[in-house]
């Protein structure tokens, strides 16, 4: 037969062996007490029968056999709560209160734990537990003194009765309560079980209710629905990646189309050659290809919203690099180029991706600064903490009012439609500033060469890629 679900829950069973050690601890302590209780309540009245013992050897010492049988008869008479007998040295009775001693052999000195009855209140029998001891006397006589421990053990019992009854009535309340508390854990994982089984049935927007107590089960269904809110905003992602990539490529793929076609209707009619006609393909297919890894990787990054494996690296030592192979490529047009690099630096992310984003702000500076201009890539830590890596050029420069709008993706203004590109190299630096927790900074350049106003140069522009302190 199976169990009802509210007893096979966890919390159930965690109750049930709960009470099972509380069990086991009460009845291991109740056994003590009763053990060392009773065996107090003996201890005393061993001591008792002792003076008593004493008080009657003193008697025969000074009257010898007939003192002790007089003392007997009197102390029998009158209230005192001991038992007595006095025998011959064959262990005939010779006088007392009880007919026969409890010892046995009869002959033998000994301590003895025996019963004895007695009538109550009501007149009915009973049979009360006593303890006595039993000595030879000098002249051979036999004296055993006992005492009622009756009233003091059963004493002892009605304590451990009582503590016996709590003991159930705490168990009972125990079951009661691991019973209340199993129903209060089952509502509360409802909620967080009903949220798992319409996620699994594909229902993204399910969140785990949060009751405001502040407790484990709170803190759970908030870090259930932290998690849900991540994936969703990842699979948004992934689904605006999709979309992007598709609306992004249109326009490529359809201008590359556009130029097959007409390369192979320039090739049919003999007024092309078909070697270059196919160099323009293969030139015009890397575009697509290279818009392709672009696109993917800003909405990867987007979709994210931080660098998959961050790790701390020296943005000196990468800037470095990079400045080894620009400096040639800015000679190579006429452009001054210098360095600055703070050192010991450490920013925490992923160094491809800040590479390739240096790598766009240096391509830039390059592509729009005339001959005769400069570049200059600089990394530097800010009075505020944080990380900076900076290209300044002495290019035509961006006006303040287009600056928010060049960052967004194949967006180019008017004076570098004449050139290559494809309007994603800052997006792409957008994307892995925002990733880093940092963010790009673009203002106007000095516009100089070595102090003064290059002919043909304008305003120049600075673009920063600004990371936050790190601890």
């Amino acid at each position: 037969m199976k169990l009802p679900a509210l007893i096979r829950t966890t919390a159930f069973r965690l109750t049930l062996l709960s009470l099972a050690l509380f069990a086991a601890a009460a009845a291991a302590f109740l056994f003590y007490i009763y053990i060392a209780t009773a065996g107090e309540v003996t201890r005393r009245a061993d001591e008792e029968v002792g003076r008593e013992i004493s008080s009657l050897e003193t008697v025969y010492a000074r009257a010898g056999a007939t003192g002790v049988n007089q003392a007997l008869i009197e102390r029998t008479a009158t209230d005192r709560p001991f038992l007595y007998l006095l025998m011959d040295s064959s262990a005939k009775p010779i006088s007392g209160n009880i007919a026969a001693t409890p010892v046995d052999p009869p002959a033998s000195e000994a301590r003895a734990s025996f019963r004895v009855r007695s009538t109550d209140a009501d007149g009915a029998v009973v049979r009360r537990q006593a303890w006595g001891r039993q000595i030879r006397l000098p002249g051979g006589e036999l004296l055993f003194v006992g005492a009622d421990i009756g009233e003091g053990q059963g004493y002892v019992l009605r304590i451990v009765r009582a503590t016996w009854g709590a003991g159930v009535l705490v168990l009972v309340l125990g079951l009661a309560a691991g019973l209340l508390v199993s129903r209060n854990v089952s509502r509360s994982l409802a909620g967080l079980k009903s949220v798992v089984a319409a996620v699994e049935a594909g229902d993204l927007t399910a969140r785990a209710p949060v009751r405001g107590v502040g407790d484990e089960y709170d803190d759970l269904a908030s870090g259930m629905n932290a998690m849900l809110d991540r994936v969703d905003r990842l699979m948004g992602g992934l689904r605006h990646a999709g979309d992007a990539i598709a609306h992004d490529l249109r326009s490529p793929l359809t201008r590359l189309r556009a130029r097959l076609e007409a390369a192979l209707i320039e090739v049919e009619n003999g007024r092309a050659d078909p070697t270059e006609s196919l160099e323009q393909a293969l030139a015009d297919t890397d575009g697509v290809l290279s818009t392709f890894n672009a696109v993917l990787a800003i909405s990867r990054l987007q979709a994210a919203g931080q660098v998959p494996h961050p790790q701390p690296f020296d943005p000196s030592a990468l800037c470095e690099g990079l400045a080894e192979l620009y400096a040639p490529l800015c000679e190579d047009k006429g452009l001054e180029f210098s360095a600055e690099y703070s050192k010991g630096l450490v920013v925490r992310g992923d160094p491809d991706f800040v590479g390739q984003a240096m790598a766009n702000l240096l391509d830039n500076a390059i592509k729009y600064t005339p001959a005769g201009g400069a570049v200059r890539l600089r990394v530097r830590k800010r009075a505020s903490g944080e990380i900076e890596c900076s290209v300044t050029d002495t290019g035509p420069g961006v006006p303040e009012a287009d600056r928010a709008r060049i960052v967004q993706r194949f967006v180019r203004l008017e004076n570098s439609r004449s050139l290559p590109g494809s309007g994603l190299g800052l997006s792409l630096v957008q994307a892995v500033a925002e990733a880093h927790g940092g963010r790009l900074d673009l203002d106007e350049g000095p516009g100089r060469v070595r102090g003064r106003a290059a002919p043909g140069q304008g305003p120049g522009l600075r673009t920063a890629l600004v990371f936050p302190a790190q601890d």
